[in-house]
């Protein structure tokens, strides 16, 4: 049935022509945007994934902006503390030098303050964007990553960077907890006299049969049958004699009756004795088997950590040096950073030394060589602000031949401060740098995978936009035939 008030063929036309007249327009956004989803409502589950990754983009080049800001502030600490160690090194050999007697120690001195100071310049000026790393304690972080986890919340993740304080500062000691207990004293004075041991001979009126071997400090005496004639202070009197011609540095013998008296002024040295008449131990009595040090000892905790701001003060004549440690540091620092300040303060006569004993535990020993007693006191807490890496820099003295001994002790703790600063800023300087080459990486990568999702397949559109371009004048065509078919029931009625 025909009808002209209802053209069926047009209707289906129209809609077929507005089909194909909206795939044209979306193949068309698709050629002009280049994006086959460029709103929600293209596909609203894709869109919402592909903003989110683009908004991790744009997160991931701020951090990559962050990684390089800190890889060039790294790299200025890294090759700061590699100069100022190599300054240090300059230094070592001048107080290697100052170590001979027929030198201008003073015009070496002068050398010393030189590179001292040159030294401070550099630690001062290592600054990048105003951010210096070898000076003070405090860590600093770096951005380097964003973490997504499935349910969506973000966490973000730092590179800590560890600061390497190479500045001489003091430090200054904390008023919190007593920490004395971490440090033993041996004494509560230094003397001068040194110590003794003694051999006692046992009553013999006539020794002339007898053998006697005697060591001190591994220089061994032997006296044959015949050597020694008369009793045993006769025996006691030769056995001294024989040991003070030896000459043994710092080691002397004196004989009262049966007695011998050996004592020993070596400052960080034990003195091993033994003795035996005729080939064995009767009738000669040893009061020890070596005489001690002088020196008397500091002794620090096996077992007890140090924390970042713990003080450790030593007193010597009445007068207090300090060394307050940094963060990471052990009783070995510690020990070495009180040495550093003891030497610092030129005490007539007075050497110290850092040594571990049998316990493993960490000392420092000091020695008086003066003409009188030197008071020894201790005391510690929590609390206090951090010593420099570089603490004792400045007690450098080379002008005598005790500054010059101690110079050679403290140069090498402070080449080790440096270098571990250096080998630190380099590995992370590496890692930043290994970082931030990785984000380049992932950023790519989130990129081309966003990519695939929202942009658009040109070859294709290009090949539906011509085919879409047929089909709409087809239908355009049949949309026409469609609206002339009332007109042919025209035909009708002639």
């Amino acid at each position: 049935m025909s009808s002209i008030l209802t053209n069926t063929s047009a209707m289906v036309a129209l809609q077929t022509l507005k089909g194909i007249n909206a795939s044209l327009t979306k193949t068309q956004d698709e050629i002009a945007t280049g994006k086959s989803v460029a709103s929600a409502k293209d596909n609203a589950a894709v869109w919402a994934i592909s903003k989110v990754m683009e908004s991790d983009v744009k997160g991931f080049k701020a951090i990559s902006d962050s990684l390089s800001l800190g890889e060039s502030s790294v790299a200025v600490a890294r090759q700061a503390s590699e100069t100022v160690s190599d300054l240090l090194t300059e230094i070592k050999g001048k107080v290697v030098a100052a170590q001979e007697s027929n030198v201008d120690r003073a015009k070496i001195q002068t050398d010393i303050n030189a590179l001292r100071d040159q030294i401070t310049s550099v630690v001062g000026a290592a600054q990048f964007n105003g951010l210096n790393l070898v000076q003070g304690t405090e860590a600093v972080d770096i951005l380097s990553s964003l973490d997504r986890a499935n349910d969506g919340t973000v966490a973000a993740s730092n590179i800590s960077v560890e600061r390497h304080d190479l500045t001489t500062s003091t430090g200054s000691m904390g008023s919190g907890t007593d920490l004395s207990a971490n440090a033993t004293l041996s004494a509560a004075a230094a003397t001068n006299t040194g110590n003794s041991a003694t051999i006692t001979l046992a009553a013999d009126a006539d020794v002339s049969g007898d053998t006697f071997e005697i060591t001190v400090g591994g220089a061994t005496l032997s006296f044959a049958a015949g050597d020694i004639t008369g009793d045993q202070d006769a025996a006691a009197s030769a056995i001294s004699g024989a040991i003070n011609a030896l000459g043994l540095v710092g080691v002397s013998a004196s004989a009262s009756t049966n007695v011998v008296t050996l004592t020993s002024t070596r400052a960080f040295e034990d003195v091993a004795i033994a003795g035996t008449k005729n080939g064995g131990a009767t009738d000669i009595t040893l009061s020890a088997a070596e005489i001690s040090e002088r020196a008397e000892t500091l002794t620090f905790s096996a077992s007890a950590n140090v924390k970042e701001g713990d003080g450790y003060q030593m007193s010597v004549g009445g007068t207090a040096y300090t060394y307050v440690a940094g963060k990471g540091e052990t009783f070995e620092d510690v020990a070495r950073g009180l040495k550093a300040a003891v030497d610092g303060g030129k005490i007539a006569d007075v050497t110290t030394q850092v040594a571990q004993n049998d316990s493993g535990q960490w000392t420092l020993k000091v020695d008086n060589n003066s003409g009188s007693s030197v008071a020894l006191a201790r005391s510690a807490a929590e609390g206090g602000t951090a010593s420099g890496g570089l603490f004792g820099l400045g007690g450098i003295d080379v002008t005598t031949d005790a500054g010059a001994d101690a110079a050679l002790g403290t140069i090498e703790t402070l080449i080790d401060n440096a270098i571990d600063a250096s080998a630190a800023f380099g590995s992370v300087e590496g890692r930043i740098g290994t970082q931030n080459d990785f984000i380049g990486k992932l950023t790519d990568a989130l990129k081309t995978g966003i990519g695939s999702m929202v942009d658009a397949d040109m070859e294709a559109a290009s090949a539906r936009l011509q085919a879409l371009q047929v089909q709409q004048q087809l239908g355009t065509q049949a949309l026409s035939i469609a609206n002339q078919a009332p007109q042919n029931i025209l035909s009708l009625f002639r």
